[in-house]
């Protein structure tokens, strides 16, 4: 396939990956990543994501506070994210949204931080990425507050029913897939990627985390896309090349990237 890959969901701004950023963005590159997203998920890792973004062409970041790290959260981080919001390499806000699986934050702490956030994007005119660990019902409740969100959004590493999805859908977002997709008991990730609109689907590799199989227990990087885009075309009726082309330019449309 000849094609160009946008993995949405890629943390070299993690320090197991920072300093060998350019090495694994040259390895992606040479397994036709042409493209990728670094989203932050506090201060420090931000921070990170412009200067990767700022860096290297055909990388992008995403800054935002995420739930883990909501309790912490101060005024100035939300004016950092509204200043750094301006820079042209940021293209979202994110990872933000609700996390009941650690709960490393209280829940209406996270739910406020999430508002908060929401908000600057919309003002900003940038759309989300969301990230939702047992949390569907809030968090689709909170975006359906905060809507119309202008840009939508990416609902990261996807996760809920075919139903659920179809709701994202409805309020302007894209559904992202990510190494569980190719996991041998993935019976649900494919479900729901095989049904919905090819118009709005993504992939990612969350690395380095997340990775895909046949290096499942291994430290994910970008490169290993392509593997999850690999099961995606499996599991669809459309051609590989119609797959590819749709994914990649959703990612552009999202992000609101030319060509």
């Amino acid at each position: 396939m000849t094609l160009a890959i946008f993995d949405t969901h890629t943390h070299l701004n993690d320090a197991d990956l920072f300093d060998n950023s350019a090495e694994l963005i040259q390895r992606a590159q040479d397994a036709g990543v042409v493209r990728m997203l670094v989203p932050g998920y506090d201060q420090e890792s931000s921070r990170r994501a412009m200067e990767l973004a700022n860096r290297f062409p055909g990388v992008y970041a995403a800054v935002g506070i995420h739930p883990h790290d909501a309790k912490t959260a101060t005024e100035k981080d939300f004016t950092d994210l509204e200043d750094w919001a301006s820079d042209p390499k940021v293209v979202a806000i994110g990872e933000i949204g609700l996390d009941y699986h650690y709960d490393n934050s209280p829940r209406d702490v996270q739910a406020a931080v999430f508002r908060r956030q929401m908000e600057i994007a919309k003002q900003k005119g940038l759309p989300i990425v969301i990230h939702d660990r047992e949390a569907h019902a809030d968090v689709m409740a909170l975006v359906k507050e905060a809507s119309p969100l202008i840009a939508g959004g990416i609902m990261h590493s996807y996760s809920g029913s075919v139903e659920m999805a179809m709701e994202c859908i409805k309020l302007g977002f894209y559904l992202s897939f990510s190494g569980p997709l190719t996991f041998k008991n993935a019976k649900k990730p494919r479900e729901v990627a095989a049904a919905l609109r090819l118009d709005r689907l993504l992939v990612e590799t969350d690395a380095p985390y997340l990775t895909p199989e046949p290096y499942r227990g291994k430290q994910n990087e970008p490169a290993n896309v392509r593997l999850v885009l690999d099961k995606l075309i499996e599991i669809r009726d459309e051609t590989p090349d119609d797959i590819a082309h749709a994914v990649y330019h959703n990612a552009l449309r999202v992000f609101q990237l030319q060509e």
